[in-house]
């Protein structure tokens, strides 16, 4: 009996350790009243863990004409990219934008292939210091410090929340540049995409450096070269096509003369992550006020507020899952106050400094 049970202890599966549970971050949520609800921090886990960054060395590419980019495989370490992706998909809210443009004048009305949403505000305004180092309420003059006229932006901006915010600082510490706008993509599936473009707005100055994370589905990240016109005036290729295959947690920094000179897009997708999310995040940076216009025209629009659904599994409009009892109706109630409430708030403000 002595010599079965000796066996059966040997074999038998070995008892393993319990699971800690995750902690919450105990900082409060980063709030402002153009938000629709307040962003949680990252949890203490995923902070730590971005302490690790970047995970592996940049690779240069820069062996065709213009082309000057950094490509970190990944910059998110491996055992985080997944809940940081799960985190920011659960936690931001984002718009599935309609926006009005004019062709051969006639309106015509434009729906974004992805949902979208974006935070900040250019170099000639920044948000007045709140308490605990949250953004404040009050948008005032980069230079002089006084609160901006209200015609100085036909959109409302909004702070970049505590949790991107440490990912921004992270990259700017990683590389050298500045960065004041965080927009962020999530592409639902294959059939979500963005076509060719380049980011060389005149509001970015020149030469712009763009910070892009995927988090997520593998999607294809194509780039090529802008037609150039030969001394005849046609135009004529250069260089060859560029194939990154983005993976979870990978960064791309675009620079120098890749803005100016060169498109890049994500097409549509039949493959193995046709069918799950992917999240991109880039951080840039605005000089002008008409890049603050620019960027919630084309990322937020006229459209309504999505969010992430658990157990639909998909982006669902918010207004419709507070009637479906899926959202809690004491936040959105308080979101829809929240404005005015805030705006009460920053009157007081101005009126305790005199302004």
């Amino acid at each position: 009996m002595s010599k079965k049970r000796t066996l059966d202890n040997f074999f038998a599966p070995k008892p393993q350790p319990s699971k800690k549970p995750r902690l919450e971050s105990s900082e409060p949520a980063s709030n402002h009243s153009t938000y629709p609800f307040p962003i949680p921090q990252f949890p203490p886990h995923l902070i730590d863990g971005l302490g690790f960054v970047p995970a592996t060395e940049a690779k240069a590419i820069d062996d065709q004409p213009d082309l000057d980019l950094l490509y970190f495989q990944p910059y998110i370490p491996k055992d985080i990219e997944k809940e940081l992706f799960e985190f920011l998909r659960n936690e931001l809210f984002f718009y599935r934008v309609k926006y009005r443009i004019k062709r051969f004048g006639v309106e015509t009305w434009i729906n974004t292939p992805r949902f979208t949403t974006v935070f900040g505000v250019d170099e000639t305004t920044r948000f007045d210091g709140g308490e605990g180092g949250e953004k404040g309420e009050l948008l005032v003059d980069a230079k002089t410090g006084r609160p901006v006229e209200k015609t100085r932006y036909k959109s409302s901006p909004r702070p970049i929340p505590g949790c991107l915010d440490r990912l921004r600082r992270i990259t700017e510490n990683t590389t050298g540049e500045k960065y004041n706008f965080c927009l962020v993509n999530y592409y639902a599936d294959g059939k979500d995409s963005i076509s060719y473009h380049s980011d060389d707005e005149s509001f970015l100055g020149p030469d712009p450096a763009i910070a892009s994370f995927s988090l997520g589905a593998k999607r294809d990240f194509l780039m090529k070269h802008k037609p150039v016109k030969n001394e005849e005036g046609k135009e004529t290729p250069v260089g060859k096509l560029v194939k990154l295959p983005l993976g979870s947690g990978d960064m791309v920094l675009m620079r120098g003369r890749t803005q100016g000179c060169w498109l890049h897009s994500i097409p549509k997708s039949k493959g193995d992550g046709a069918g799950k999310g992917r999240i991109n995040i880039t951080f840039r940076r605005a000089m002008v006020r008409g890049g603050t216009d620019n960027y919630y025209r084309y990322n937020v629009g006229e459209g309504g507020v999505y969010v992430w659904d658990k157990v639909r599994k998909e982006m669902v409009e918010r207004r419709e899952a507070v009637k479906k009892g899926e959202v809690d109706d004491k936040d959105f109630e308080q979101a829809e106050v929240s404005e005015a409430v805030d705006g009460e708030r920053v009157v007081k403000e101005c009126q305790m400094r005199g302004i």
